[in-house]
């Protein structure tokens, strides 16, 4: 599937729609806003307006309500839009209806993190799944984007009515599905195999939202060079790193584990995805500890916990001890957090937060800022004191 987006040389405009529920504060859709455009800006578009609308509810037909619609068409024409980017997964019916009024590209934000995704596979596993998520995304998404919808001319090999382009279309991606499907299964194996050869090691997961420092960790931990970028989703494959702490002063032995980093979680990830990439998670699934690394300089960095979570309950990987690792305090901006996040608690300081996190998750937790390799010898001590327990 061809990537929705350009370079970033010839960058295309981009206008970014969201609704924001009522029972949701105006602080939090601003801040899905903003990542929506970090995603947008990742895959190569200039984002140059924002329209949201306040609703109960997305409109079932067009997302957005009449009136808006008019005002957004208005504006992509006077500016010549490229791209109208929606905050949620449209359906089918939506999409088609959208483009009619609006008159310019429509995509959604499913449509978008593929697009991502698509961008920085590397591996041929990675290519794999993520072309077919695009083909399960796209198959009920076909339109009729042809002025010629005529049947096909019988003849020998052709007897019986003939199919619309449309129907053939769907045929060629169903076929395309099932072919991919298998050498996922074949690529899966050869995986299996390399897992099973370090079925006698002890192993750890790095787990977390997308940008939250988790591949800056690994190669912290490990001493290795994996791709570590201010951008979502700069990780794809899975990677496994060798990690040996000094011995300690009471066994004098060294603490010796493999170290796996894997593709970050983010809000309404596209199922197409979460299905197509269990078999990469799969380091996820048969880690012995995960650490649950956090962006404590986000402000809504437990909503992106909580996603982190159902994550790791929709793959099977929810009953794992956890390390959890509060990031980036060297960002920390108490000024970012405000009381609508966190409800009845007011956060003013990096002192009370670790105080009330303290209190919340007992032991298996600790700030440290990668960046800085501020506090990572007691996120080391915390290891090797979890996987002497096992």
């Amino acid at each position: 599937m061809k990537s929705h987006l350009t370079d970033e040389n010839n960058a295309e405009k981009a206008i970014l729609i969201g609704v924001e529920p009522k029972n949701v504060p105006l602080k939090t859709n601003q801040v899905y806003l903003d990542e929506l455009e970090f995603l947008a800006f990742t895959a190569g578009a200039q984002c140059v307006k924002r329209f949201t609308q306040r609703l109960e509810h997305p409109n079932p037909k067009t997302y957005i309500g009449k009136g808006k619609i008019q005002e957004v068409t208005a504006y992509v024409k006077e500016h010549e839009i490229d791209l109208a980017i929606f905050d949620d997964e449209l359906s089918p019916s939506q999409i088609r209806n959208l483009e009619e009024f609006i008159q310019c590209k429509i995509i959604d934000r499913s449509s978008l993190i593929l697009d991502i995704f698509a961008k920085n596979a590397q591996t041929a596993q990675a290519r794999t799944q993520v072309e077919l998520a695009q083909s399960e995304y796209l198959l009920p998404r076909l339109t009729r984007m042809w002025t010629h919808l005529q049947k096909q001319k019988g003849g020998i090999g052709m007897k019986g009515p003939g199919e619309k382009e449309i129907e053939t279309d769907r045929r060629v991606i169903r076929d395309k599905i099932s072919k991919l499907k298998k050498e996922l299964e074949h690529i899966d194996s050869q995986s299996t195999t390399r897992r099973k050869n370090r079925e006698t090691q002890k192993r750890v997961a790095l787990v977390g939202y997308t940008n939250v420092g988790k591949s800056t960790l690994i190669n912290l931990l490990a001493k290795s060079d994996v791709l570590a970028q201010d951008m979502l989703f700069a990780t794809l494959d899975s990677t496994v790193r060798k990690v040996v702490f000094p011995p300690d002063s009471v066994t004098y032995k060294p603490c010796i584990f493999l170290l796996s980093d894997t593709v970050g979680f983010i809000r309404k990830l596209p199922h197409q995805l979460v299905e197509s990439f269990k078999s990469t998670l799969a380091e996820v699934i048969e880690a012995d500890i995960l650490l649950h690394v956090v962006d404590v300089s986000h402000p809504q960095f437990e909503e992106q916990m909580a996603t982190v979570e159902e994550t790791l309950a929709e793959i099977g990987a929810s009953n794992k001890p956890v390390i959890t690792i509060f990031n980036k305090i060297d960002k920390y901006n108490p000024d970012a957090t405000s009381d609508d996040i966190f409800e009845d608690e007011a956060i003013y300081d990096l002192a009370t937060l670790k105080k009330t996190w303290m209190a919340k998750l007992n032991e298996n937790i600790v700030f440290i800022s990668a960046t800085n390799s501020e506090n990572i010898d007691e996120l080391k001590e915390l290891i090797r004191k979890n996987l002497d327990k096992l």
